[in-house]
């Protein structure tokens, strides 16, 4: 098969494109700079351009490419980027999707749990309706945008992604691990609040899943089958690491040096991959053990 893939250098695409050239797949990346090899593709997404020419011949486009929820304080100014940077940027690929001559088969867009909004201890899968407040409505805008792809008749599924265990980067990489392998590590708030997780692995295989199972089209949650509490994250952690996990960082404190995005890591998202499982998806790390086993290597 011949993908193209937006977001290819980030940590998701990197992992997906890893795995589809291990199985002899042809990709092209997708650049935000004049293209400079042959397996590149440029486009821009705040111009609302796309060389549609670099899609010809396309089976499958897969865009990842997002500004990071966690990378910043949400100020105003860094909302209207993780908005644009996923709303304009699903437009444009969308767009240039459906007017080529022969589209592809299949259009996979990014997307995230944060549709649901805070759910509690309810338990929710891609049949819920979306939450309310930032996050949300940000998703479903996201999810929207991808219309055209849709209206030209190309299979297009949104992967719902919670958050990804790893080593190698993201939340987890970059912050999480660091601070509990310094015995800085502890609860979040009160830890009560669920965290669907997923490892890095079964991301990249569930993504390829999608592009694989032509029955999978809409929302499809990327989570492992068994959300945790932060509370039980943190004492996972701890016995991963062999660190002490007695800090506890209160509520005030986060929202305080997180501002918006504190609702993001104090929020309860009890999402379940029900999708994933009934097309006979397999999980490698279904649980936090064996997500953070994995990550650690």
């Amino acid at each position: 098969m011949r993908i193209a893939v937006s977001g290819s250098t980030g940590l998701i695409g990197t992992a997906l494109v890893r795995s589809l050239h291990e199985d002899g797949h042809e990709v092209v990346r997708m650049v935000r700079r004049p293209a400079a090899a042959p397996d590149e593709v440029t486009w821009d997404p705040q111009r609302q351009y796309v060389d549609t020419a670099g899609l010809a011949g396309c089976d499958a486009v897969v865009h990842l490419a997002a500004a990071g929820v966690g990378d910043r304080p949400w100020t105003a100014a860094y909302k209207r980027e993780l908005w644009d940077s996923r709303v304009l940027g699903t437009a444009a690929v969308a767009e240039a999707v459906a007017a080529l001559d022969t589209p592809p088969r299949v259009f996979l867009c990014g997307s995230a749990v944060g549709f649901y909004g805070d759910t509690g201890d309810r338990a929710v899968d891609e049949s819920a309706p979306p939450g309310e407040g930032f996050l949300p409505d940000m998703c479903q805008a996201w999810e929207e945008a991808a219309a055209p792809a849709e209206e030209a008749g190309i299979r297009t599924v949104f992967a719902r992604s919670g958050l990804v265990v790893s080593g190698e980067g993201g939340a987890w990489g970059r912050r999480i691990f660091p601070l509990f392998k310094l015995g800085l590590g502890g609860r979040l708030g009160d830890g009560r609040q669920y965290w669907s997780l997923i490892s890095l692995r079964d991301e990249a295989a569930a993504l390829r899943h999608i592009l694989d199972t032509e029955e999978l089209a809409g929302p499809v949650n990327c989570t492992s089958p068994e959300p945790v509490t932060n509370r039980e994250v943190t004492e996972a952690m701890g016995r991963a690491l062999h660190q002490p996990t007695l800090l506890n960082v209160p509520a005030p404190v986060l929202r305080l040096a997180l501002r918006g995005f504190s609702e993001e890591v104090l929020g309860s998202k009890r999402v379940l991959p029900k999708r994933l499982l009934e097309t006979g998806f397999s999980f490698a790390h279904p649980t936090v053990e064996s997500a953070l086993r994995a990550a650690l290597g």
